[in-house]
């Protein structure tokens, strides 16, 4: 069987955190030389070679070319990442920068996704991602109008997973307040507690019913739920810090950064990947390992986000492989823990019209 599968000795291990954090540090290839002046490994310049040949046979080193010096595998990766990794202390600056994510004024949940990501990019220097996954069981909470003037009004839709979307609604026919609010009530009735295919057509046309004279009204809003449920139920995929990413040179080759780019636009196998986790954990995926076909050079960090045990989002960063771990891991603990302490105050994302029972309670 040869060395493939045989348990590392803690030489071994030494010999493989010293090579991966010089090369997270340098970018470059790491030789035997270099590791001769790391204090903390003893042993001669022979022994140390023959340990890294003996790691590359085992798959955790690669050797780039002629190169005399070898690179971490994704294998030597995720041995660095589950098993030598050690913690990260945050630094004063880096912690106020964090809670000042308590101090935002924000009502709507992706507003503070937003934020996190942004300053996740901040901190680690790599691309920040917020997302929104896909949920299939999303319903409505509460459905508000707010009324502005005879042709325009505000719809506000409050689904069970705390997301809160606005729809600015601009009508031809005039009406009164009177019947705007009206016509909120009655959807709020028919629609509250059920998901977008629960919609049927008998509902519709209840609704149609009771807004009598008004009924014009119903379809085109009945629409604009439809295409609010739709965003709510089909995930969003924002990213920060972007230009991040060309400071790197594993990012170099332009056509294969434009493929990179182009998954980040289409979204699909991203929030196809992040959607299906759901425990309450930081989740790695790095390389080959990800099903996003075109990040094999890249490691993408991520923890989901929850509320009343539903997952309503996820914050985390796109890199190279040679991503500084350590430090992305306590950042996005942190600032996912400090967006729970927000998730704990009921005021945080409540809008006029609605109650604390309103936007708490799961349905």
């Amino acid at each position: 069987m040869g060395l493939v599968g045989r348990e590392l000795s803690e030489r071994k291990k030494q010999i493989l955190k010293a090579i991966i954090d010089a090369h997270i540090e340098g970018g470059e290839p790491v030789g035997s030389k270099s590791l001769m002046q790391n204090k903390q490994i003893t042993c001669s310049s022979a022994t140390i070679r023959n340990e890294m040949a003996e790691l590359e046979e085992m798959g955790y080193l690669e050797q780039p070319h002629t190169s005399a010096g070898r690179v971490p595998s994704v294998l030597g990766y995720r041995f660095y990442v589950d098993s030598l990794l050690e913690h990260y202390a945050m630094t004063s600056g880096e912690i106020a920068e964090i809670n000042k994510i308590l101090h935002i004024k924000m009502n709507e949940l992706d507003q503070v996704l937003v934020a996190a990501s942004k300053l996740a990019s901040k901190l680690t220097n790599y691309t920040g991602i917020a997302i929104k996954p896909r949920i299939s069981s999303v319903s409505i909470l509460k459905v508000e109008t707010i009324y502005i003037d005879p042709h325009n009004f505000l719809l506000v839709v409050v689904a069970s997973t705390g997301a809160v979307k606005t729809k600015y609604v601009k009508l031809d026919t005039a009406v009164s307040e009177e019947t705007v609010e009206r016509f909120g009530g009655c959807l709020n009735t028919e629609l509250a507690g059920l998901s977008m295919e629960n919609i049927t057509l008998p509902i519709i046309m209840r609704i149609e019913n009771a807004m009598g004279g008004d009924s014009a009204l119903v379809n085109p809003i009945i629409k604009t739920i439809y295409e609010v449920m739709s965003e709510l139920d089909g995930g969003e995929l924002n990213l920060s810090g972007l230009s991040h990413l060309t400071q790197y040179p594993e990012y170099s080759d332009v056509g294969q950064l434009g493929e990179l780019m182009s998954a980040f636009e289409s979204k699909e196998e991203i929030l196809n990947l992040v959607s299906g986790h759901t425990e309450d954990k930081v989740n790695v995926y790095l390389g080959s390992e990800s099903s996003v076909r075109v990040m094999n050079q890249s490691a993408l960090i991520f923890k989901p986000i929850k509320r009343g045990g539903k997952t309503v989002g996820a914050i985390g960063v796109i890199g190279p492989l040679r991503m500084d771990y350590a430090k992305v891991l306590a950042t996005i603990e942190s600032l996912c823990g400090n967006i729970a302490d927000l998730m704990g105050d009921e005021d945080t994302f409540l809008l006029p019209g609605f109650t604390k029972t309103d936007q708490n309670t799961d349905k």
